[in-house]
């Protein structure tokens, strides 16, 4: 029956997910930054019915020039072929425009329609590709920019499945069976379905980034192994001890579901908690992953159990696959893993100073980050956007792909033109300026534009300095009766990642905070929670500086298909931060649990180090390999922002499993001893018992098979004596 309501759920959501389909926006903006603030006085002060979108043909003549009466004619006639399509609104001829380099060997049309970008349809696209291949046939080299995107965001692909493949063949080495290796994949397919489909529909109602669905699918797909392999672990362990099936499912869901829950409970938290930035696209994005996770948590405690009693004996341990049990090396398992465990616990001192060298090292590149959003000069050189971009550059300037628009509004002014003229004079004169047009002034002659090209690109140190001295010189004139804004792109991009560079520090301090509670009340400890926050700013660090060293400095860039180094995406460090932290905490409480069970009951703290290890090592290995295959199928995406995402979230995971969870973690536990688990006896009277890992489950479990069994042996005793 839940099996059945839950497939039906998935059916029902997806007819009225591509029923309704999806209506995504890809526009990144933060309210209230100065850029926004000028782009509303230049939509007041000039009003404009035209918002249709707009697709950029860039020309360049591989012999003579543009003018000539050959490349006129086909260019014209190209033009001409562009205007058959109904929903082009006009088409601006760079002959009549005078949009040509100084040359005249590279020019630019634009072709206005009349539906939004995001409407344009591929008939449309199609129609131009075609008539820009035919101008290339004819020695005319054409590409495409503008509003309307070619190069579509992938929801899915081949990276994927190949992701999903290898954590298929990582579980069925865990469990020594492929039947029991598909069922946490069918799983986190049905979760991921059901989540994606709500995220969908919600797209119909409230404003979403269009990589809102992609994070949504990393992590619906990551977590939902990961948590059913927890669950099916646990499952199997009870089958092992001589538990019945529903016994053993029970106790299952009641350990490791319990586990799942804060887990899962903790990364939704954290997404949530993104909104605290108050940044609406990041908000949403947040809100989406939380949606998927949530559903996650929700299949893995009901659908999971519920498919474990549906499989029967066919995936009990004993059901083992004779081949992988003999690659796997299920026998020398425990071995390998004691072996691990003597190492870090036999010289915990060298342990941690080479985890927190490494560490350390890797987050060096961190302290010169530069944050950015990507456009067309940071994709690939086969994309015709990229082609694009640089003839642009090419022909009219580096600055040409970011022009700055100022916005110069007159207060109270008898003339309000000439007063913008004499406070706006001194740009033009301002150092990395190339050119700036004369002030435009607006149908109420009360505000004027100006558009400013710098001499270097937009991701530039010095464009990013030019608009901070505008605003400065703005600022130090006092003058009231003129306003000036800089507003364009370029500004929106520089305003965009500094509000999320100063937000960054604000969030991963409520991350932290909530990190030391959380694991104060699940340990009963002081030093546990700050020893795991510590290895979390560890894996923060190097993980962010990581990112910096590839995307940014350019070092391994081929080895992952990064086209061209640039800025660091500048959402990206808070969506890390976020991530990282639950999945961080999950592992930290799978591993630290064990380790805290054995020392209540044998009170030997190395011992319980190395329990620790030995048990819940194995299944924080496979779940880490599983997140890492995950994320990594994204670094194979086309587009720069979703590789980069893949990249971060894979590289974070396998510091943290790795590195800081199974390392120095055990290290750091060994030398603390005792003390680890100290806690003053006020507070410990003060904090609410939470049983994340289910042990008064499972203590009354054993004293009801205790007390059974006692039973069991008196009515033997008497027998006996009956019969003398």
């Amino acid at each position: 029956m839940v099996i059945t309501m839950g497939l039906a759920l998935l059916i029902v959501l997806a007819s009225l997910g591509l029923g309704m389909g999806t209506s995504f926006t890809g526009e990144m903006t933060i309210p209230g930054t100065k850029s926004d603030q000028a782009a509303k006085v230049l939509n007041s002060e000039f009003p404009s019915s035209d918002d249709g979108g707009q697709i950029r043909l860039i020309f360049k003549a591989k012999n003579d020039s543009l003018t000539s009466e050959a490349n006129k004619n086909y260019i014209r006639q190209a033009l001409k072929d562009v205007k058959t399509d109904l929903s082009v609104k006009s088409v601006a001829s760079p002959f009549e425009s005078m949009t040509l380099s100084a040359d005249k060997k590279i020019g630019y049309a634009d072709i206005t329609y009349s539906k939004p970008a995001s409407e344009v349809d591929e008939h449309s696209k199609e129609h131009v590709l075609n008539i820009a291949e035919w101008l290339g046939k004819e020695g005319i080299q054409t590409e495409i920019g503008g509003s309307v995107a070619f190069s579509e965001i992938e929801v899915g692909g081949i990276s994927e499945v190949i992701g999903i493949l290898i954590a298929f063949m990582i579980l069925a080495f865990t469990f020594t069976s492929f039947l029991a290796a598909g069922l946490p994949i069918l799983t986190a397919v049905i979760g991921l379905g059901i989540g994606l489909m709500t995220v969908i529909i919600g797209s119909n109602f409230v404003s979403m980034s269009s990589f809102s669905i992609t994070l949504a699918v990393m992590l619906a797909l990551a977590v939902g192994i990961d948590y059913a392999l927890f669950i099916m672990s646990r499952y199997r362990q009870q089958l092992a001890e001589g538990y019945d099936r529903e016994t053993a499912i029970a106790q299952a869901n009641a350990t490791a579901g319990g586990s799942v829950v804060f887990a899962g409970l903790t990364v939704i938290i954290a997404l949530v908690g993104l909104s605290v930035v108050q940044i609406p696209f990041i908000t949403m994005m947040g809100l989406a992953a939380a949606i998927s996770v949530f559903v996650a948590v929700l299949i893995a405690i009901i659908l999971v159990p519920a498919i474990l009693a549906a499989a029967g004996d066919r995936i009990s341990p004993s059901r083992e696959n004779r081949w992988l049990r003999k690659w796997s090396g299920s026998k020398k398992e425990k071995t390998s893993e004691d072996a691990w465990s003597r190492v870090v616990t036999r010289k915990p001192w060298l342990t941690a100073i080479l985890c927190i060298a490494v560490l350390t090292m890797c987050t060096l590149p961190f302290l010169h980050m530069q944050l950015g959003l990507p456009d067309n000069g940071l994709k690939s050189t086969e994309t015709t956007e990229r082609r694009g971009y640089d003839l642009m550059a090419e022909g009219f300037g580096e600055g040409f792909n970011g022009p700055l628009v100022i916005v110069a509004k007159a207060n109270h002014s008898d003339d309000p033109q000439a007063a913008i003229a004499q406070a706006t004079a001194y740009i033009s004169d301002l150092p990395n300026v190339s050119s700036a047009t004369p002030a435009i002034p607006s149908p109420s002659g009360n505000a004027a534009i100006i558009t400013v090209l710098p001499k270097t690109g937009p991701h530039d140190i010095r464009t990013t300095e030019l608009v901070e001295t505008i605003r400065e010189k703005a600022d130090q004139q006092n003058n009231k009766q003129v306003e000036i804004m800089v507003t364009g792109g370029t500004a929106v991009n520089i305003d965009i990642s500094e509000k999320l560079q100063q937000a960054l520090p604000k969030f991963a301090l409520l991350i932290v905070g909530l990190a030391f509670v959380l694991l104060m009340l699940v340990f009963r400890s002081l030093l546990v929670p700050i020893k795991a926050v510590l290895g979390f700013l560890f894996t923060l660090g190097s993980t962010l500086g990581f990112i910096v060293w590839v995307i940014q400095d350019g070092y391994l860039a081929n080895m992952f298909g990064i086209p061209e180094p640039g800025p660091v995406l500048s959402f990206l460090p808070i969506l890390v931060t976020g991530i990282l932290f639950g999945l961080a905490m999950d592992y930290e409480v799978f591993l630290v649990s064990r380790m805290r069970e054995d020392f209540t009951q044998t009170g030997d703290a190395r011992q319980s180090v190395k329990s620790g290890i030995i048990h819940s090592g194995p299944v924080v290995t496979a779940a880490g390999l599983i997140m890492i295959a995950v994320f990594a199928s994204f670094i194979f995406a086309e587009d720069t922002i979703i590789k980069s995402m893949g990249l971060a979230l894979a590289f974070g995971i396998l510091v943290d499993a790795f590195i800081v969870r199974m390392t120095l973690v055990p290290a750091i536990m060994t030398l603390l001893g005792k003390s680890a688990w100290y806690i003053p006896a006020w507070l410990d009277r003060l904090l609410p018992n939470i049983d994340v890992e289910g042990e008064s489950v499972m203590r009354e479990n054993h004293k009801a098979t205790s007390g059974f069994d006692q039973t069991i042996k008196e009515k033997n005793l008497r027998e006996v004596k009956s019969r003398g």
